[in-house]
């Protein structure tokens, strides 16, 4: 057990053997600035003035090459040998509401939702407990490192966490995922992380946009909001983006929610025009962000915002919403992934 010091005594906590310095604050409670929690985004970057860390990913994408002269490391990807003061920016949001906790999960089900998009059903012994819109990361067999796969389900007492995962040509983990692991199969599941969250205190309308495996969040977020009875009534739009028309799901999740078809809506677009002539789509062709714009109308403005998909996706919603329409940051959720 090593004792981290954040920001000479502003805070301390402790971090068991093969914790990382994020997840074991976040375990204790701190509120330590993240996103992904894998590498990737760089909003855990800081800075170590005493004690050393194993760096578990030397070439992740969230360091640059002036933070790694400056000697700068992602609390997510460090593993502290001894005792470690660190210095950083504690996040302004409050304490995790939910403390990610290590499970063992078995794999008891699987389906094909698309023809890249399959669905998987771990269970664990304990409750599955998350709040809708949240990920956890799973530690496969044969990978170096975790991935971070987000929840399309509700929390539960019965222990079950399904993932709607995409499978990517050439990647380890969806290789382990779609072509190894078998019904039955024993994983780690630690969870649950993320800030991009269903908010319950929002008196606004909501607006879900999702493109590939983004849909999971997207799905929970939607299912959060018809199972709160202090949401009732609130109107969703669900916007989904697809490439071809096989690539588009979700629209018959939605249809078992109550309320679908009038306070629940979904909507979908396809970018590939020539695909939409070739496979006889008669809905909107073209990037999903405008198709949410044409739908939403002045209502884009006086709504709160959910955002899960593939980083250009992602990048030309907020520039519409931000740029384009001036709203508030606050008002747009989404954990960055590249």
């Amino acid at each position: 057990m090593s004792v981290i010091t954040v920001n000479d005594g502003e805070a301390t906590f402790d971090c068991a053997e093969g914790d990382t310095l994020l997840r074991a604050g976040l375990r204790a409670g701190l509120a330590l600035p993240y996103e992904c929690g894998v590498g990737a985004c760089g909003c855990c970057r800081c800075e170590v003035t005493a004690g050393e860390v194993a760096n578990l990913w030397p070439e992740a994408p969230g360091l640059s090459d002036r933070d790694r002269r400056k000697g700068r490391v992602l609390a997510c990807q460090s593993l502290p040998a001894g005792d470690v003061h660190l210095k950083l920016r504690l996040h302004p949001q409050p304490e995790p509401a939910i403390r990610p906790v290590r499970h063992r999960a078995t794999l008891v089900a699987s389906r094909q939702i698309t023809h890249d998009i399959r669905e998987f059903v771990l269970h664990t012994d304990a409750p599955a407990d998350f709040r809708p819109g949240q990920y956890a990361l799973l530690p496969l067999p044969g990978l170096d490192r975790e991935r971070a796969y987000s929840m399309a389900n509700l929390p539960n007492a019965a222990g079950e966490w399904h993932f709607r995962i995409r499978k990517v040509a050439g990647g380890g983990a969806t290789t382990t995922l779609f072509e190894r692991l078998a019904i039955g199969a024993s994983v780690g599941l630690d969870g649950p992380y993320g800030l991009a969250h269903l908010r319950t205190d929002s008196p606004r309308d909501i607006v879900c946009i999702a493109g590939g495996s983004g849909l999971a969040p997207m799905l929970s977020v939607a299912r959060g909001v018809a199972a709160d009875p202090a949401l009732a009534g609130r109107r969703v739009d669900f916007f989904y983006g697809g490439r071809t028309p096989s690539d588009l799901c979700g629209e018959a999740d939605l249809a078992a929610l109550p309320g679908f078809g009038e306070t629940i809506r979904y909507h979908a677009a396809v970018s590939d025009a020539d695909a939409a002539a070739r496979d006889g789509w008669r809905g909107p062709v073209g990037p999903v962000h405008q198709l949410a714009e044409t739908v939403l109308g002045e209502r884009l403005t006086e709504a709160e915002f959910y955002l899960a998909g593939p980083p250009p996706m992602v990048e030309a919603v907020q520039q519409l919403l931000q740029v384009t329409h001036r709203l508030p940051p606050e008002r747009i959720h989404f954990d960055r992934f590249f």
